[in-house]
Parts: structure tokens; C-alpha cells; sequence
């Protein structure tokens, strides 16, 4: 059974296409991942999901229900945490929580089961104004209030942002366990790496869907062997690079660059090292899922242009 359906939404704003066709769906109980960089278009696709913002075209649907003519029915089933944070500054954490679990009439008490493993590490400062919070605690109050009426369905929109590493791995332990409890997650990240902790992802640029499955069968789509270059001076080498007729990309990663040969068969090393400098490392590697949606970022750039 699929507890998210979307089919075919668009929304523009003014002469902005942010959302293009886009078809997706989520399985009962999956941990899905929605990765793509800023202006993608994940936080229009979860504003119309909520039933916070109307489509241009499409329906979408959650648990069955039709998010225009059934969004009151939405709204009592599915926790939303919005990229920015949202709650009220001057109010404590308990005021917060309290406000939100009244607003769906229930009590803390009541969903102490399940928010428990996040609420107790927010307890100790449970007397302190929202706004003094520092990121990685107002994430996890914000995380509280979205689950306080026990939801079947959780809306995360860059939960992780602007947090540190320990509170993004201690964020993705919790989700992990919430969709243990069989609450369906869809959260949306521009960090590649967290593609990883999601059981299947959608890859969105431009407000389009690029590739819809596993990380791991979205890595073993690329097409070509990948190389990994390094050396002293990265800008230069890249730029000499550049000038070989027989690579076909070439871009910075990190503290090395990644290559890839137009023909495969083709030993290149020679002229490369020839061409370049002597004192550079040259390996071949795997890809990464950020090395797949650039690979298919600039498939998808192309093949507009030549439209």
C-alpha cells in the first residue's frame, strides 16, 4: 500500500516552474528521502503535501485522502516540521510542546511513548524560552511537537540544516527508530551524504524527478568508470585538464577531482601526467550519490539545451 501518491503536480510561481509533473510515491512505513540542493523545489512539493499550498495541476493524496478536498481529514494523521524553525521563541519547551499537543487534543502524557527517546534529552531544559535553544535542541523540540499527536505520517523538510555532525547522526538514529514503530517518513535534505540513510530516495533538480530508487541502485546506474585525481594545485590541474580532448568530465570533489574518459578502453595516464604535472595520483574509485546527481544534473542540463 503506498500511505504517499502524487501524480503528475506542477506549480509555478510567476515565470519560476519550481514543480514540473512530478510523480512519486511513498510505501507504508518507508524511511524516503526527497535530496536535492536549495531551490529544487522539496519544500513546494512538502508545502502541497501538507495542505498548506494549492497545485497548479496533479493530485496528491496521504492515507487515501485527496489533499485539497480532504485536507482536514490530512491534517489530524501527518506531523509536519518545516525547514525553518517555527515554534513560538518565547515560549519554554514545555509551553511549546503543551500548545501543540492541546491544539490536537491530547497531552504529552498521552504520546510519551513515542516521543520519549527525543523528549528526554530536551527534559532538563524544559523551563527554557524556545529561542535560546541552540540548533540541535530546537530541532529535536521542533521533532517532539511534530509527533505529539502520534501521527501515521511525518513531513521533515531539511531537518539537519545548520546543525552539527553529532546532532545530524542522533537526528537519523531517531528517525530510524520512529519508522521501526511503522510511522511513514518522507524527509527532504541537500546533504548527499544522508541519501544513504534512507531506504529509497527521489533525486530532484529544477523541480524535476531525475531517478526514483535505492541509493545503492541509483549509484550502480553510472555509466562510466570514475577516476580520482589529486595534486598540489588542484585549480591548475583542473584547467589543464579541461584541454584533454579524451576526458569527458571533470570537476572538484573535495580535496581531489573526478574524471571520467570519453572511451574507456582508451589509457590516457600517460598524457595526462604528461600534460599536467608528474606528482599526481591517479585512481580509480567508486562513484557517490553526489557523483551520480551530478552526472545526471548535467544529462538533464543538456538535454534541455538541445530542446
Amino acid at each position: 500500500m503506498h500511505t504517499i501518491e502524487v501524480h503528475h503536480i506542477s506549480k509555478s510561481y510567476d515565470e519560476v516552474l519550481a514543480l514540473n509533473a512530478i510523480d512519486l510515491s511513498v510505501k507504508s512505513g518507508e524511511l524516503f528521502g526527497l535530496i536535492g540542493p536549495d531551490g529544487a523545489g522539496k519544500t513546494t512539493l512538502f508545502r502541497i503535501l501538507t495542505t498548506l499550498l494549492l497545485a497548479d495541476d496533479g493530485t496528491a493524496s496521504i492515507l487515501g485522502h485527496d489533499v485539497v478536498k480532504e485536507y482536514q481529514s490530512i491534517r489530524k494523521e501527518i506531523g509536519y516540521m518545516p525547514g525553518k524553525f517555527s515554534l513560538y521563541q518565547d515560549l519554554t519547551v514545555e509551553e511549546n510542546l503543551n500548545f501543540f499537543a492541546t491544539l490536537f487534543g491530547t497531552s504529552i502524557e498521552e504520546s510519551y511513548d513515542l516521543i520519549q527517546d527525543i523528549y528526554v534529552q530536551i527534559e532538563p531544559f524544559k523551563d527554557r524560552r524556545a529561542g535560546k535553544l541552540s540548533g540541535g535542541m530546537k530541532q529535536k523540540l521542533a521533532l517532539c511537537c511534530a509527533l505529539v499527536h502520534k501521527p501515521q505520517v511525518l513531513f521533515l523538510d531539511e531537518p539537519t540544516t545548520g546543525v552539527d555532525a553529532v546532532s545530524r547522526k542522533e537526528f537519523w538514529d531517531v528517525l530510524q527508530n520512529l519508522k521501526e514503530q511503522g510511522i511513514t517518513i518522507l524527509v527532504s535534505t541537500p546533504y548527499m551524504d544522508e541519501a544513504l540513510q534512507c531506504e529509497r530516495i527521489a533525486l530532484i533538480q529544477q523541480g524535476n524527478i531525475m531517478q526514483i530508487d535505492t541509493p545503492q541502485e541509483i549509484i550502480d546506474t553510472y555509466p562510466k568508470k570514475l577516476y580520482a585525481i589529486a595534486g598540489s594545485h588542484q585549480y591548475r590541474i583542473m584547467q589543464e585538464l579541461e584541454t584533454i580532448e579524451e576526458i569527458e568530465t571533470v570537476y572538484a570533489f573535495g580535496d581531489s577531482l573526478h574524471v571520467t574518459f570519453k572511451k574507456e578502453e582508451e589509457n590516457i595516464v600517460p598524457k595526462i601526467k604528461k600534460n599536467v604535472e608528474k606528482k599526481i595520483e591517479i585512481k580509480e574509485i567508486k562513484p557517490t550519490i553526489e557523483d551520480t546527481f551530478i552526472r545526471l544534473t548535467n544529462d538533464f542540463e543538456s538535454k534541455n539545451q538541445d530542446l
